[in-house]
């Protein structure tokens, strides 16, 4: 038996406006590591500002959101199910489990791993749901991946470690099913709603890692270098958590109102491009012509995904059985 994709069919108007916030967000998401790096150098461990973000970011929402649109609050209570697993995978396990991989391996082998998500989102598409994908949709993941692949550098410095490799596949898994998940609450309910409790349960989740109290909260006034600036460690923090965090994840899940899972967690992969780009403008990080070249891929991988999304879906035909 086949079944259709679970996503409405939407118009050009609709998909530019959802190809518009998931580039937004991908811009807000690419700005976490140059924010957040200094912060790091001046003494915070990376699980310890994940908790941070999160935490920060789940009490802006919750603010914001009860002040002007309260009714965004409600949840009926069949949506609790989507909003805990988008909260515990989407927004706690990828961060947490991205940031074990970074503590164990080069970063650009971490990154290519955790951004291996729209491949495992098209596979699911593909045998999961029975949908048959556009070949210029795979052709365009896999244009996509070649791209990361130069963009993050994995030959420099190359070591494996299993205990990182895990975690870096395990981060994959999780942001593939934060497109998936996202994809389906945010067709059920309003995503920002979604957004904010699931901001919610992932700061609780992480804390229970990285509790509050553990932070060294005597560094938040230290100057951290950011640019040619030099900034306390906790406007850095606020940022990252108002900017990389609450708005990136509100940007994405809404984006998902309008992008079917495939096409956002593609266009997704513009955020190492940005990322490396900020790191190159405020952290004087060396960019090389293999990064160059690579961002040229992955965007036209990412391009050709785009277009893919203008045909038609069809069912797949159903697998053999015995």
């Amino acid at each position: 038996m086949t079944t259709e994709l679970a996503t409405p069919v939407t118009t050009r108007g609709h998909r530019t406006r959802g190809t518009v916030f998931i580039l937004l967000a991908s811009v807000a998401f690419a700005s976490s590591g140059p924010l957040a790096k200094p912060a790091m150098q001046a003494g915070f461990a990376p699980q310890q500002v994940a908790a941070a973000r999160a935490v920060i970011a789940a009490v802006a929402l919750l603010v914001v959101v009860a002040i002007f649109r309260p009714g965004l609050l409600r949840v009926r209570r069949e949506n609790w199910r989507v909003i805990v697993a988008y909260g515990l995978v989407g927004v706690g396990a990828v961060q947490l489990l991205f940031f074990l991989a970074v503590s164990r391996l080069p970063v650009g082998v971490a990154m290519l791993l955790e951004y291996t998500s729209p491949a495992l989102v098209a596979l699911w598409v593909r045998f999961v749901r029975h949908v048959r994908l556009p070949a210029l949709s795979w052709a365009g993941t896999a244009l996509a991946l070649v791209g990361l692949t130069l963009v993050a550098q994995v030959w420099d410095g190359l070591r494996l470690d299993a205990v990182g490799v895990l975690a870096g596949m395990g981060a994959a898994l999780c942001s593939a099913g934060y497109y998936l998940i996202g994809e389906r609450g945010a067709g059920e309910q309003h995503p920002i709603g979604m957004v904010t409790w699931g901001m919610v349960v992932g700061a609780v989740a992480i804390s229970v890692v990285a509790p509050p109290w553990s932070l060294p909260l005597d560094r938040l006034g230290a100057a951290a270098e950011f640019g040619p600036w030099h900034l306390p460690v906790w406007t850095l923090l606020v940022t990252v958590a108002l900017v990389s965090t609450a708005l990136a994840y509100a940007l994405s899940t809404t984006s998902l109102r309008d992008l079917p899972s495939t096409v956002a967690s593609v266009l997704a992969l513009s955020e190492p491009v940005v990322a490396t780009l900020l790191a190159w403008l405020l952290l004087r990080e060396t960019l090389t012509a293999a990064q160059l070249v690579g961002m040229a891929v992955l965007l036209s991988g990412a391009l050709l995904v785009q277009l893919a999304a203008r045909a038609p879906v069809t069912p797949a035909e159903p697998m053999p059985t015995e």
